[in-house]
């Protein structure tokens, strides 16, 4: 499947991504971008990540694979509308922060063994078709939820894809997904978000933040420069799974919180302690 003609519904940061390791790799001979805006469409086409902008249903028409990398609200009636319309020589894959909604969407569609739903674990706090990099997904993991309900030889082609990308693949039902992704990728986008605006409500000096942000302050608050019509989607699709990780997360501020209150070191020290074994897992 090196010769396949591929559409990229959106052109920003993973799907911009992906279509530039797909032509560095030898995947595909043409790529088509589906735009939600005219700007979007032509940057793309500028940069050379697409080779032609066209509508979604003549996309399809013209594509052996359909690759839908939007936010998440958006994902579900479009992949609904690209099933809708593929026959069985052409297959699809999506790239979204959240499976469960998007799984349970698409489980009685007659086309349903023609989709993978995957998710590659890697992003920036960027967006846009500027911000998509050629090498991005290497040494990252990629998850493939429902593997059983999809057939057997367009899997074998999207491992394959992953995997020359550089990505290493693990399995998972798609609640499984979900609430993991909650606890290692959500909850540090909301605590990210809110410490930004907790420093924006008590610092009403723009220049005192920009002159004194160290490192620790600024990687912690990277991702509030992330796209909200991105997040917001994930953080209501995922809203069981992150309200659990949140109301634990408010339990762990309210700890250092009394430690603070009541003067109490040992266990504030304990606190940090115990919070350092984080380091046997992440070098």
């Amino acid at each position: 499947m090196n010769d396949m003609t591929v559409t990229i519904v959106g052109v920003g940061l993973i799907s911009g991504s992906f279509a530039l390791g797909l032509r560095d790799k030898g995947f595909a001979k043409h790529i088509i971008g589906v735009s939600r805006t005219e700007a979007s469409g032509k940057r793309a086409l500028e940069l050379g990540i697409v080779n032609e902008v066209l509508p979604l249903i003549d996309a399809i028409k013209k594509s052996d694979f359909i690759y839908v990398a939007i936010p998440v609200d958006a994902t579900i009636p479009v992949l609904q509308t690209v099933l809708d319309n593929i026959t069985d020589k052409q297959f699809v894959a999506d790239a979204g922060s959240t499976k469960f909604a998007m799984c349970k969407a698409v489980e009685t569609h007659p086309m349903r063994h023609r989709f993978v739903a995957t998710h590659p674990m890697w992003g920036t706090e960027y967006s846009g078709p500027d911000a998509a990099v050629k090498d991005a997904f290497r040494g990252r993991a990629c998850v493939i939820c429902e593997k059983d309900k999809s057939d057997k030889d367009i899997v074998d082609i999207i491992e394959n894809i992953y995997k020359t990308l550089g990505m290493n693949m693990i399995y998972m039902d798609a609640a499984a997904h979900d609430m993991h992704a909650a606890y290692i990728s959500h909850i540090s986008h909301i605590t990210s978000f809110a410490l930004a605006n907790t420093v924006l409500e008590k610092e009403k000096e723009e220049n005192t933040i920009f002159e004194l942000a160290g490192g620790g302050f600024e990687s912690t608050v990277r991702l509030a420069k992330s796209s909200p019509a991105m997040w917001a989607p994930i953080f209501m699709q995922n809203r069981d799974n992150v309200l659990d990780v949140l109301n634990e997360h408010i339990t762990q501020l309210r700890k250092f919180k009394a430690c603070l209150e009541k003067e109490n070191i040992e266990y504030l020290e304990e606190l940090m302690v115990n919070a350092n074994k984080i380091k046997r897992i992440l070098k």
